[in-house]
């Protein structure tokens, strides 16, 4: 039987959904949901019929797992949660700090539904929160170092775009070398925020907008910008689409970490990512997860989960018995 995906939202990271669905073979693209109007989209995947954001409950025999497209600052705060009761759903939230919280709030509702729902899935938080729980296992005393870019984060330029006189804009993460290059020598310093990456903004403001404002607003940003150095740079709407166009990003996890009766053995582990974009290989994440919240559903659980909660099989459309032939 295939896998019945339902799309909440259809901008980047839900076109990125609608081609890794056809990357895999026991998946079907079943609907699209969005708040604009249906008619004005132009799927890639003929047949596939658009509904209203808000008729979506009307729906739900239809999909098997919903995942939602949204951005981490305004929509899946709401959203989730609203749409754990109704679905089996897997999201990408990416605010670090309030992933204690989200959780709670739609492990509430997926149980009350009798669904089964996943969160935070993507690459970090996801496939970089399951390197440092294994880097982590194996080198307990060690310390680990997360690094980002340099590349467009979506969810901090969605979060840019939320403010008031704002059009577009993109935000680039970047690396600090000398912090990275000090990591990777074994030396295990100890690093605030501040000293690992800095951002830099790319606006472009609506014609009359206050653009101190608008900085002030970005640079003082909870969560998103205040802890770095941040830069903004505004400039017009065709050098947005000439210069960066593309939303490229990548990143690494790396642990350092000590063996031997006197700490002598120095060791390091690194995972790293280079994507040509970001969102499309954040969406072929969630379909992964979507394969694996099917298959939990169906063996009965509810609640929500995160990656560390999944085995990793649940994740392939192989079976075991061939995991353990080809990939063990």
């Amino acid at each position: 039987m295939s896998i019945r995906i339902g799309i909440m939202g259809y901008g980047n990271l839900g076109r990125g959904v609608e081609c890794a669905v056809r990357q895999n073979e026991d998946m079907t693209l079943a609907a699209v949901f969005t708040r604009r109007d249906p008619s004005s989209l132009q799927l890639r995947t003929p047949g596939v019929p658009v509904y209203r954001a808000e008729n979506a409950a009307a729906h739900a025999d239809e999909i098997d797992v919903m995942i939602l497209c949204g951005g981490s600052a305004t929509d899946l705060p709401e959203q989730t949660p609203a749409f754990a009761e109704l679905f089996n759903i897997v999201d990408s939230f990416d605010t670090h700090a309030d992933i204690p919280a989200h959780f709670e709030r739609v492990d509430a509702a997926a149980r009350a539904g009798g669904k089964l729902a996943i969160i935070s899935a993507g690459w970090d938080p996801g496939l970089f929160s399951l390197a440092r729980c294994y880097a982590g296992a194996v080198l307990p005393k060690g310390a680990d170092y997360t690094f980002w870019g340099r590349g467009v984060s979506q969810g901090h330029s969605d979060a840019i775009r939320r403010i008031e006189g704002v059009e577009d804009a993109r935000q680039y993460t970047v690396p600090v070398p000398e912090a990275l290059e000090r990591v990777r020598s074994g030396e295990m310093p100890t690093l605030t925020t501040r000293e690992k990456h800095t951002r830099e903004c790319y606006v472009v403001a609506k014609e009359g907008a206050d653009k101190a404002r608008i900085e002030r607003e970005i640079v003082s940003m909870p969560k998103y910008f205040a802890d770095y150095d941040t830069t903004v740079h505004f400039i017009s709407r065709e050098e947005l689409q000439r210069d960066h166009a593309g939303l490229p990003h990548g990143g690494m996890v790396l642990r350092s970490g000590r063996t031997g009766l006197e700490d002598e053995h120095r060791h390091t582990v690194e995972f790293r990512l280079a994507l040509d974009s970001n969102p499309e290989f954040t969406s072929s994440v969630l379909i992964a997860c979507a394969r694996a919240a099917y298959r939990l559903a169906f063996e009965g659980e509810t609640g929500c989960r995160t990656l560390l909660d999944i085995a990793p099989a649940y994740l392939r459309r192989e079976s075991a018995e061939e995991l353990r032939r080809t990939i063990v």
